[in-house]
């Protein structure tokens, strides 16, 4: 059995995917509790905490690392582009351990501004130390809405295979786009909960620029697919209509206008929507704590592209 590593391992996406592909997670860390909590619902265990303090030696072998790792400037980016550069960032926590346990493969996940952080700087030099450790590497900018899920999420996806395995090209381990399995009606609960009820402000900001929308786009509410509502404000809404959400992001759990809106229900995405919205499965367990859980939401990954890549990457190191 291929067994895998979970370094930021958030609520626990990149293991649901893995996990669904056969493998065994040997070890995983997050240092957010809320997150922690979550993940021990699910998986039966609390992740390790702080990654800084967790030395190479202590986890055990594995085939492959997966890591959502934040995206952090570097000092000297761009001076050296060498291993010293990363020093102080959590990249550079998965460097080490990647240097220290020489995983076959691993899998990075990442906002899609990691290409153009510091002028590009940034990626340079995670690219650089990857290949410096031996590994082939490539990456590949995906947006959800491409791979069959209803979500306007475009995410940084990084792949790499120790040298000693073959050079091989990896970018048959970026899944082909398809179509959407399900659209954002195909997943609306019914609700009464006051928890996802919108202010009296917000509703005041929608009904001021909703009439124009739907006159400008010829639609009636509920027509074909849910009116959504984000980045609500007195001066401007933005509006969609096409059965995908907006970005799910972790300005979500701050509350205000951070979560989309369904403008026909007067409510807020729950947190169960969020989650299929993500790709999780409908047994997945989020504590009932609202901003936290779409807080843990946001910063997750979606599980169905994890799933995609993971499953050819481990038909290349089998």
């Amino acid at each position: 059995m291929i067994k895998f590593i979970d370094l930021f391992s958030g609520i626990g996406g990149f293991r649901l995917a893995f996990e669904n592909l056969g493998c065994e997670c040997v070890f995983s860390s997050e240092i957010d509790i809320q997150a922690r909590e979550t993940y021990k619902v699910n998986f039966g265990e609390y992740p390790s905490g702080d990654i800084f303090k967790i030395e190479a030696e202590d986890i055990p072998d594995h085939e492959i690392l997966c890591a959502g790792f934040p995206c952090q400037p570097f000092s000297v980016a761009g001076k050296r582009l060498g291993f010293e550069d990363a020093r102080g960032t959590l990249f550079f926590e998965v460097a080490r351990i990647i240097k220290g346990k020489r995983p076959k493969a691993f899998l990075l996940e990442n906002v899609a501004g990691i290409v153009s952080h510091d002028n590009g700087r940034t990626l340079d030099t995670i690219i650089n130390i990857l290949k410096d450790l031996d590994y082939n590497v490539s990456w590949k900018l995906m947006n959800a809405k491409y791979y069959g899920i209803p979500q306007n999420r475009n995410r940084w996806y990084c792949v790499g295979i120790d040298k000693l395995c073959g050079d091989m090209d990896l970018e048959e381990v970026f899944p082909s786009k398809s179509e959407l399995k399900y659209t954002l009606k195909d997943i609306l609960v019914d609700t009464t909960e006051q928890e996802y009820e919108i202010s009296n402000i917000a509703k005041n900001n929608i009904e001021k620029h909703i009439k124009s929308y739907l006159q400008k786009e010829q639609l009636t509410l509920m027509e074909k697919q849910p009116v959504i509502a984000n980045n609500i404000r007195p001066s401007k809404v933005s509006f969609s209509s096409n059965g995908i959400s907006p970005c799910l992001t972790a300005k979500m759990g701050t509350g205000g206008n951070n979560v989309p809106v369904i403008v026909e229900l007067n409510r807020k995405f729950t947190t169960e929507e969020c989650l299929k919205i993500m790709g999780f499965p409908d047994s997945f367990v989020i504590k009932p704590n609202y901003s936290q859980s779409y807080k843990q939401i946001g910063n997750s990954v979606v599980v169905p592209i994890i799933e995609m890549i993971g499953e050819k990457l481990i038909q290349i190191i089998k």
